[in-house]
């Protein structure tokens, strides 16, 4: 699929907010279930109790990830699920093509999977022949445009009905100039309802992995999971190690997270438990590292695989609203996905944890209390010290900081400033000054602080004598 995978934030940033129009429309979307999640969780008055207890959960799952797992593949083996170990994105591909060469298996139905996007397991799939649809309705217009998801929850959230109908029309024969949502939809069920039924595997996410019973829950509000899931011979679910759980009890705490989080929902529609294949079916389970043992063993970082992707943190972010869920060049877009790139790779993802107001309000809204803004400011420092920063930048702050670090220097470099910006404007509002070229300058001051309060404070200290 087609993405910005090259193209550093800020100019991917730069080409989705040309459109004025739809960038205000994207903001004002996010911010409404932004707010929807708000009305949500002040409904439940121990709100603040769930999310930190989900917070310990998942602590304690993390310390305590070997046996946990070990626990939940007894389990899972018990119940006749065969479970598979996936070091990187590589091997996970690999594990699920061999899943389908062995049953001679050349088309799959697919539902929501953000792991899968991470591994780009459709192109890998596409590339031996398989046949891959993906059935989240969000998911599989995106897949007909040939686009990446922006949005872990909402995948196609970029885009508006005019768009989905245009699609439609071009690859499922809709009416033309057709934009009724509820046409449109029904027109994606009878395209979606024959592959169902021929597709004779089905590949999951996991939302929860239970340790002590070795089930595994998949969330979803259209169904097509469990669609796809009941009506295949091969079930294929794909997690990462981070998605188990202790105890089945403990998915009452998550259950009602989640929903409110993602979308303001009481719970998502289906909430289906997967424990045991069928007479004659196939379970496979895939459990995936890609990087996780290394984000584990970052005692800064550990705790952003406390998520559970419900995307409360894009909802809010002011950075991540106004450009759009593609200029992050990564399966997780957004702040989460902000502090977990940069830790499959470093150098193609140093641009994101810059690509942040540090507001704090991600932080706010995570229903596991990941403290996502500090890890972003944390992350900027590690790449800062590693090299991974533009030449250019690190100049500048070096320049700063001597500037800031010489009191006299500071003092005539300031004068200067605010003589070129009065008299002469033109030296600063060009576009070799990156600050000019998106923002306004602000009003030359016509006294600095330091003058301003020499100046009053003397004024005081008269008054003071005089009383």
């Amino acid at each position: 699929m087609s993405s910005n995978k090259t193209i550093p934030h800020s100019e991917a940033a730069a080409i989705f907010n040309k459109n004025e129009e739809r960038v205000n429309w994207h903001d004002e979307t996010l911010w409404f279930v932004r707010e929807k999640r708000d009305k949500s969780a002040h409904q439940i008055p121990e709100w603040e109790l769930l999310r930190e207890t989900a917070s310990q959960i998942k602590l304690n799952v993390l310390s305590n990830i070997h046996d946990y797992l070990v626990e939940f593949e007894t389990n899972a083996q018990k119940n006749g699920i065969i479970v598979h170990w996936a070091a990187n994105a590589e091997e996970h591909n690999v594990i699920v093509h061999s899943i389908l060469e062995k049953n001679n298996i050349k088309q799959m139905v697919k539902s929501k999977s953000m792991l899968t996007e991470e591994c780009h397991l459709n192109d890998y799939l596409t590339e031996r022949g398989i046949d891959v649809i993906d059935s989240d309705l969000g998911e599989r217009i995106v897949q007909l445009r040939n686009e990446p998801p922006s949005h872990i929850v909402l995948p196609a959230i970029h885009l508006k009905k005019e768009d989905v109908s245009e699609t439609f029309h071009e690859h499922l024969g809709t009416e033309k100039g057709n934009i009724d949502p509820q046409y449109l939809t029904e027109s994606a069920r009878h395209h979606l309802r024959d592959v169902f039924l021929t597709r004779k595997a089905a590949l999951t996410g996991v939302n929860f992995a239970v340790a002590e019973t070795g089930e595994f829950v998949v969330c979803t509000n259209e169904g097509n999971a469990d669609m796809g899931a009941h009506l295949a011979d091969v079930h294929i679910a794909c997690m990462g190690f981070e998605k188990l759980i202790p105890k089945r009890e403990h998915l009452g705490v998550f259950l009602r997270l989640l929903a409110r989080s993602a979308t303001g929902q009481p719970i998502t529609t289906f909430s289906s438990h997967f424990k045991k294949p069928r007479e004659g079916k196939e379970i496979h389970v895939v459990i995936v590292d890609n990087g996780r043992s290394e984000q584990l063993g970052r005692e800064e970082f550990r705790n952003s695989l406390k998520c559970i992707r419900c995307g409360a943190c894009m909802n809010t972010c002011p950075v991540y609203r106004r450009s759009g869920g593609h200029s992050y060049h990564n399966a997780v877009a957004g702040p989460i996905g902000s502090i977990l790139a940069p830790n499959l790779d470093m150098k193609k993802n140093a641009d994101l944890p810059f690509a942040s107001t540090l507001c704090g309000s991600c932080t706010n809204v995570c229903p596991v209390k990941i403290d996502i803004h500090d890890q972003l400011y944390k992350w900027r420092q590690v790449l800062v010290k590693e090299g991974y920063t533009p030449k250019a930048k690190t100049i500048a702050m070096k320049t700063m900081a001597a500037v800031l670090a010489n009191p006299m220097v500071f003092e005539i470099v300031g004068k200067s400033g605010r003589f070129a910006m009065k008299n002469l404007p033109g030296l600063v509002n060009n576009k070799l000054n990156k600050w000019y070229d998106q923002r306004e300058m602000p009003e030359v001051p016509e006294e600095s602080f330091k003058e301003w309060y020499k100046k009053n404070s003397k004024s005081a200290k008269g008054k003071n004598d005089e009383q």
